[in-house]
């Protein structure tokens, strides 16, 4: 299937490897036939080699459905991995390094925490997208700062085209609020991987996006 845009991209969504549930295949095909755009694996603790394994799992899947595969951190993983995208916290690699590693064809995103943060990957050399949060605290982030949806609002008003993310405690109930601070794209964790339905919960994320 030909593979989705990230101009196009609104619905990121971070998942374990489903080792619990045992059902990562299934997961996969559910959400991202439902609409996901995006798909990262985060996993931390994993082994280079566990990691890599996983990957394959990830990348059949977003092939089968034309979406993007993320690798979180480790430009020697997506090195390794091939993805569509290399997600880089602000303690990770510098984008440069990891430019030079990857080459000019895998997409970067950065993570951001305050309007200077986002102010500079707005415009940074060699950034394709940047996420803004956490809106709200959230338990995959213990302890970290959370910046409010004032950090959503300075990201509306930069104005840049470059595509960004809002993340942190989005979930169905939250969304119509983040989308009123001007975010036309975000990232979900638990309110699709601990959804009663993951498929169900993705599809109606999926439809409010488009339709905002």
């Amino acid at each position: 299937m030909p593979k989705r845009s990230l101009s196009d991209a609104r619905l990121y969504l971070c998942t374990d490897g489903r080792r619990r549930q045992g059902d990562l295949e299934e997961f996969l095909d559910a959400v991202l036939a439902a609409g996901v755009d995006i798909v990262q694996l985060r996993e931390k603790g994993l082994e280079a080699r566990r990691e890599l394994e996983l990957l394959e799992v990830f990348r059949d899947a977003c092939d089968r459905h034309g979406a993007l595969l993320a690798v979180n951190d480790r430009a020697d993983i997506a090195f390794a991995a091939r993805p569509d995208v290399l997600h880089l916290g602000q303690d990770d690699l510098p984008v440069a390094v990891a430019r030079a590693m990857l080459g000019p064809d895998i997409l970067v995103g950065r993570s951001t925490h305050s309007d200077a943060e986002a102010s500079a990957a707005a415009v940074e050399d060699g950034v394709d997208y940047f996420c803004c949060g956490p809106i709200w605290p959230t338990p995959t982030k213990p302890g970290r700062f959370a910046p409010g949806p004032e950090l959503l609002k300075h990201a509306a008003s930069l104005g840049t085209g470059r595509p960004w993310f809002g993340i942190g405690g989005v979930d169905l109930g939250t969304l119509d609020e983040v989308m009123s601070y001007g975010a036309t794209r975000v990232v979900v964790v638990r309110a699709i991987t601990e959804a009663e339905d993951p498929g169900a919960a993705a599809a109606e994320f999926a439809r409010r996006l488009r339709a905002g």
